[in-house]
């Protein structure tokens, strides 16, 4: 006989306190009682009652008998009174469980989850029915399922509703996780057993291999090729046409000829247009690239697909938006629209629309120039005022100079960004006022000559006309209207590279040493994303499906995390490591469980107790003087006395 969950000095210490207790309850006096008796008649006023010592005594001995003995029952029920030898001590163990997304490769009649969900329920039956498991759900993360459970209804639900992931398994990141928590929890630890196909990521630094490690591999000889990453870019040469990589990995042992096929679908729920397809070869364990163009300016959906088809299908296709073309449209107002079309031309993402001055209208979209020109009612859209006169100039103007030499630009902002035009000398330029909220894009000795206003709508104001001066034959006169049309629309310059690739860590190598100030990185809901930055090299980690865009700078990266993340190595288990199923040990313990039992015939004890000593004694709800037989009641209003 022995108590599983308390020792015996623990038990013996609350057994004590509620002995204790009850007995002070029986011993203790009270000095006041409340009677109620029938009549006053023949109730005799007491004097002072003579002092006199009385020795304490247990009034209900058998009550108090049943207390204690229904308390000490129910007190065994708790502390798990067992019968019998005791058998060993219980283990704890950790069943890390293969969720990677190479599990959701096909094998036979289902998939490798399904072999491995069957090897885990064949693995829990085995271990002693009092061994508690914890169920880690492993792919790029280790992720608790349970705790230290010994329920196998609980563990086998668990364990079904465990399903492969999106990115690959790292191993020894679980390995390291199951170690810790069986160091925490401060009982006999167990086995760590590892079910699934080993298909894992490389680890700059492996964890050491636990001793007590259980090696239960899902046979996984599948012959498979996938996609690894594809990207696109608008080409420089043509903004219209997308410049499209696929590149695509053989796992498997046999070289093998595959066919990549591009298709394009204009909107969500059209149907896809073939657009090219290319047949490579793939040699065994390596890589294989193809090139696609194809000319559109509109959105849609780029889809590639890897022919035939393997019983690993998630990374045979991947679909990525393609944004599309954005033009910015400006409509000038000139007398002289030949001064201003060659550097407007110069941008193909460009629409201009040459206007006089007296076809002005206020309501026109994208980005309005004002060449030398007071309209009556200003803009609604964002404008771009050369040489205003000083009497309307939205900038107030302080002074026009002769000879203005421009000595500094900033460099900071988009409009200034790249310019280093150093003692440029204007005939002619006006000098403004600025206000403390005004970006000074170049300044001369005298002060401001090119200023940008923020808010909605923009405004930048030229003190000068960059066609009628020196500066015309200067390359900052194109990058001068380049950084305006930034500013005004950054869309339009924004280079894009869409990105089609596996969930998990992504390494990125940008174009430009960036600082993390000038970079962000954002899932597709808004939320942003960790990264470091290091050089010209950005990481940042996506563990679900979905689209994540990186801006740098005029450079905007879309990612389209659609693939699964591609293993690279199969783990090799150690030598000395168990495996396979543990034969079924059948639990030593002969001894019984009463603790239903002995909580029941406490319960029951101390019930009986309670009616025969305790309130339902006094079923009227008043203490009663009892009759003797043959005499007649009172028929008083009964009175009620202290004393």
């Amino acid at each position: 006989m022995y108590l599983l969950n308390l020792t015996f000095l623990q038990f013996a210490a609350l057994f004590g306190s509620i002995s204790a207790l009850a007995l002070a309850l029986y011993l203790l006096d009270r000095s006041r009682r409340r009677q109620v008796v029938s009549t006053l008649r023949f109730w005799a006023a007491a004097g002072q009652p003579a002092a006199a010592a009385r020795r304490r005594r247990i009034q209900q001995p058998w009550s108090l008998i049943l207390q204690l003995a229904g308390m000490a029952l129910l007190l065994l029920a708790i502390a798990q009174l067992h019968f019998g030898k005791p058998g060993p001590a219980a283990r704890d163990h950790v069943l890390i469980l293969d969720a990677s997304a190479w599990m959701n490769a096909r094998s036979g009649k289902g998939t490798l989850m399904d072999i491995a969900r069957l090897r885990a329920r064949q693995y829990i039956r085995a271990l002693p029915a009092r061994d508690r498991i914890m169920l880690v759900r492993a792919d790029g993360l280790a992720t608790p399922a349970t705790p230290f459970e010994p329920d196998r209804a609980k563990l086998d639900a668990a364990i079904l509703a465990s399903h492969p992931g999106a990115m690959a398994l790292n191993l020894d990141r679980a390995l390291a996780f199951a170690r810790h928590i069986q160091a925490q929890t401060g009982g006999r630890a167990g086995e760590i057993a590892f079910i699934g196909a080993g298909r894992t990521v490389e680890s700059a630094s492996p964890a050491p291999v636990p001793p007590n490690l259980r090696v239960i591999l899902v046979p996984d000889a599948i012959q498979n090729c996938g996609l690894r990453r594809v990207g696109m870019r608008r080409s420089a040469a043509d903004p219209d046409t997308w410049e499209i990589y696929v590149s695509a990995h053989n796992y498997g042992s046999e070289a093998r000829n595959v066919t990549l096929t591009l298709d394009f679908a204009a909107a969500a729920g059209s149907g896809r247009l073939p657009v090219g397809s290319r047949t490579i070869t793939l040699p065994p364990g390596a890589d294989a690239e193809a090139g696609f163009r194809y000319h559109s300016a509109s959105a849609g959906t780029v889809g590639v697909e890897l022919l035939p088809h393997d019983p690993f299908p998630a990374d045979d296709r991947a679909e990525l938006e393609a944004p599309a073309q954005p033009v910015l449209p400006v409509t000038v107002y000139s007398g002289q629209p030949e001064l201003l079309s060659p550097v407007l031309a110069s941008n193909p993402r460009v629409s201009a629309v040459y206007r006089k001055p007296s076809e002005y209208r206020p309501d026109d979209r994208g980005l309005v120039v004002l060449d030398r020109f007071i309209p009556p009612v200003r803009p609604t859209a964002d404008s771009l005022w050369i040489d205003p006169p000083a009497s309307g100039s939205p900038i107030p103007v302080r002074q026009s100079i002769e000879s203005a030499r421009i000595v500094r630009w900033d460099g900071s902002h988009p409009i200034g960004a790249g310019l280093r035009t150093k003692d440029l000398r204007l005939e002619r330029a006006s000098i403004f006022e600025a206000a403390p909220d005004d970006a000074v894009i170049a300044a001369a000795d005298a002060g401001p000559v090119i200023v940008a206003r923020g808010g909605t709508p923009k405004i930048v104001v030229f003190g000068f006309h960059p066609s009628l001066s020196p500066m015309r034959y200067e390359l900052a006169t194109p990058l001068l209207f380049a950084g305006v049309e930034r500013w005004a629309a950054p869309e339009v310059l924004r280079r894009w590279e869409i990105i089609g690739g596996g969930v998990g860590v992504v390494k990125l190598v940008v174009d430009e040493d960036y600082s993390p100030t000038g970079v962000k990185v954002a899932a597709a809901d808004g939320t942003a994303l960790p990264f470091t930055l290091r050089g010209r090299v950005l990481h940042f980690f996506s563990g679900a499906p979905g689209a994540v865009r990186v801006t740098a700078g005029d450079r905007e990266y879309v990612y389209s995390l659609t693939l699964p993340e591609p293993w690279e190595a199969r783990w090799q288990p150690p030598a000395g490591a168990a495996r396979g199923i543990p034969r079924f040990v059948p639990s030593l313990d002969p001894s019984s469980d009463p603790w239903p039992l002995l909580a029941a015939l406490g319960a029951a004890i101390l019930t009986a107790e309670w009616i025969l000593f305790g309130r339902g004694k006094r079923w009227d709800g008043r203490f009663r003087l009892f009759l003797r037989p043959g005499q007649a009641k009172p028929h008083a209003r009964p009175v009620e006395v202290r004393r």
